[in-house]
């Protein structure tokens, strides 16, 4: 699956989805824990160590120093050296030498970039999202842990502490020998995305000398996750053959899918290269057959490698190519933790490199499998597992505190701080439903622990049970997911006990000057109805109102003056009128997916009454509960897009004013492109059940606070859900099932 960024700005919601085309089924998933009933939670022990380990920030106050020596570097874990005269505050990125030329990845630089997010760059700054925040590829749900070692050889660059949305000051001071770069960094805080209320203070400098020698000092550093290290490029390198496993194949009509062996070589003593063969030509990115085929290799450090390869987890590494298709066309994917580059389509092959972790390679010799599968999900080629030697291998991924200077030299060289890995969301649904029953519609999980992303949310996917027709999107594999065809929807990952959205209020007197913020929902709700206050975990409603109004939207599209018109992707357009038909707690709300309200001033202007992101929470609007069979066609107002949006101004209370293209659009106008809503709203289902998981670790117990506060969100939700629709379906969340 494939996270797609929202067009609707950086801090919606995104929604995991299967790419445009035909798709194999996906790997059915599997229980990763233990299932016990607390009231009206359910509580999940995970296995041990199914989320792997995490590896948290362990170099407060301390140094690092590293001195070149034959074209890499040697590295020493000092007492803390800091600079306390900072220089001036840098106005921009771009920092100039004037007084040496720093030699870095082979080059003399007499300029580079000091970003906001704890990195410097050499060269120029890609500028197509999502680099150009910080130069080096980190995507909004990117692993920290895996994308360590995806920035390899990307751009030249140092990692002091690289962290996504770090927001703060830079200064900058050159000396005749050496010039030093401080962060004074906060990570994001008052937002619904969020781990804090208020600032944290996170300090660190980069001194970079004459003679090449680096330092990097952290004087008060709150976060624990980052990545540090030196990464140069390295131009191709050698390639070094290591095996050639062969392959037993059952698909001889298809050339491309007719494996013969994949090898492995080793590139640059550091990245492994598998190419798959077979036997005839593999597909051309572009041709229609392309979409769903997969080929996959699979590294496992212990043995029991069964004959369709392991599963992911601390001990088992996929890396998997598969075709997509889209609006781009056809064309070949790749992913799986350690991964650089893009995939390499030369003849009989088809090629990916990346770096294995270090306890892999520490390993020495490790299990290695692979597959292919069809365009309709079947196994048509393996290789069984065989044992592969990995000498002449090293690995760039240390622990940086126990190095000594008789280790290496590195010519590239890191350490990924993060918390534990995402669980795969088919597991979390399998765990629930294989011990409780297929009960469920939804499922929210809220954990004591966090895990390897930047944002506190989670986004959400599911096999879109209930066979409902008419939507925009059409029921999945239900058992991939242990359903029977009643799971809809979910979460895919847990919501920390101690993010944001988890606390049944904020603490008063928060102030953050961010129209996304905190301050500013109590400004929106007293200009509504002085004295209203926010409503009791009102973040949480936010989220999972959000997440599990995806199940029914917003993918439609509509026919318009002959023009098939999408009214979202994913989100609804900006531009669309979507008023909130039974609002959660003010009188006009948009809908909790996306959308606006909007004044016509009916002289070519329109005043945005509410704006299109998701919090406070909100209602749905008409469209969203037609789509969810709760109102019939005829309940729908016709309602209007607005395109080419043009901001010019504010009225008297703040509201913005843009001047734009008003088209109108009726549901027949929908109804045109996706079918009738089928079950119709005599038929549709009327009574869900969510079910409320709570997570911990293996070996734990659910913290008193987990508890109280998965508790409140599920008594707020059934109270949302019923207030957001009229009462025309109910909510439950009750683990032994509502009927």
């Amino acid at each position: 699956m494939v996270a797609l960024r929202s067009l609707l700005g950086p801090l919606w919601i995104c929604i995991a989805v299967n790419p445009i085309g035909a798709q194999p089924s996906p790997e059915p998933g599997h229980s990763i824990g233990t299932i016990s009933t607390r009231g009206k939670l359910i509580v999940m022990e995970l296995d041990r160590d199914v989320l792997g380990h995490a590896n948290l920030f362990n170099l407060d106050h301390r140094t690092l120093r590293f001195t070149p020596e034959g074209g890499g570097y040697r590295i020493s874990n000092l007492p803390l050296k800091w600079d306390s005269e900072f220089g001036p505050e840098l106005k921009g990125n771009e920092v100039i030498l004037h007084n040496f030329v720093f030699p870095f990845s082979g080059k003399q630089w007499r300029s580079f970039s000091a970003v906001e997010t704890g990195a410097v760059i050499f060269g120029s700054i890609p500028q197509a999202p999502p680099r150009a925040a910080t130069g080096f590829t980190i995507a909004r749900f990117d692993q920290l842990a895996n994308a360590a070692t995806a920035i390899v050889n990307t751009v030249p660059g140092i990692a002091v502490f690289l962290k996504p949305r770090l927001s703060g000051s830079r200064y900058e001071k050159e000396l005749s020998d050496r010039v030093v770069i401080t962060w004074d960094l906060t990570e994001p805080w008052g937002g619904i995305q969020d781990f804090t209320w208020k600032p944290t203070v996170n300090r660190f400098q980069l001194m970079l000398a004459k003679d090449g020698s680096i330092e990097m000092s952290y004087n008060g550093v709150a976060a624990r996750d980052a990545i540090v290290g030196l990464y140069p490029t390295r131009e191709k390198g050698t390639e070094m053959p290591l095996t050639n496993l062969r392959a037993q194949s059952s698909s001889p009509e298809a050339p491309y899918l007719d494996l013969t062996s994949i090898k492995i070589s080793i590139v640059d003593a550091m990245f492994l290269k598998v190419t798959f063969e077979t036997h005839g030509p593999v597909l051309p990115e572009g041709d229609p057959e392309l979409p769903g085929l997969i080929y996959r290799v699979y590294f496992e450090r212990q043995s029991g490698a069964s004959d369709r390869g392991c599963r992911s987890g601390a001990s088992c590494v996929t890396w998997t190519i598969r075709g997509v298709g889209g609006r781009r066309g056809s064309r070949y994917v790749s992913f799986g933790r350690g991964l650089t580059g893009k995939v390499t389509v030369s003849g009989n092959s088809l090629s990916v490199q990346g770096i294995l972790p270090a306890e892999f390679i520490n390993a020495r010799r490790i299990l290695v499998a692979a597959d292919v599968a069809s365009a309709q999900g079947a196994v048509v080629a393996k290789v069984q597992p065989q044992t592969v030697s990995l000498s002449g291998l090293l690995s760039p991924e240390v622990h940086l505190a126990s190095l000594t200077p008789h280790d290496g030299p590195f010519s590239i060289v890191f350490e990924a701080f993060h918390y534990l890995a995402l669980p795969n969301p088919r597991d979390l649904s399998c765990t629930v439903i294989q011990a409780l029953g297929d009960k469920f519609d939804f499922l929210a999980y809220y954990s004591d622990f966090r895990i390897d992303n930047q944002e506190a949310g989670t986004p959400s996917n599911g096999p879109m049970g209930g066979h409902v027709t008419g939507i925009g999107q059409t029921e999945k594999d239900v058992s991939a997911y242990c359903s029977a065809g009643r799971f809809q929807w979910g979460f895919i990952q847990p919501v920390y006990v101690g993010a944001n959205q988890m606390q049944e209020f904020p603490p008063p007197g928060v102030r953050t000057n961010n129209p996304r913020d905190i301050d500013f929902y109590e400004h929106q709700l007293e200009e509504r109805s002085p004295g209203q206050k926010i409503t009791p975990y009102d973040l949480a409603m936010s989220q999972i109102g959000h997440e599990m109004g995806h199940r029914w939207s917003a993918f439609v599209s509509a026919k318009i003056n002959g023009e098939v018109v999408p009214l979202g992707p994913t989100h609804w357009a900006r531009g669309l009128q979507a008023p909130a038909a039974f609002p959660y707690q003010r009188p006009v709300e948009a809908s909790a997916m996306g959308g606006g309200v909007w004044q016509d001033n009916f002289d070519g202007t329109f005043t945005q009454l509410d704006d299109d992101y998701y919090v406070p929470a909100t209602g749905y609007s008409y469209l969203d509960l037609y789509l969810m069979g709760l109102i019939a066609p005829t309940e729908v107002p016709d309602f209007f897009l607005l395109r080419n949006l043009t901001p010019v101004g504010h009225d008297a209370n703040g509201h913005p004013i843009f001047r734009a293209d008003r088209v109108k659009v009726t549901i027949n106008d929908v109804i045109s492109v996706e079918g009738p809503r089928l079950p119709d709203v005599y038929h549709s289902q009327r009574k869900f059940n969510t079910g409320i998981v709570v997570m911990v670790e293996h070996g734990n117990r659910p913290s008193p606070e987990l508890l109280e506060r998965a508790n409140g969100i599920a008594n707020a939700w059934i109270d949302y859900w019923g207030t957001v629709t009229n009462h025309r379906a109910s909510m439950t969340v009750n683990p032994l099932g509502d009927f």
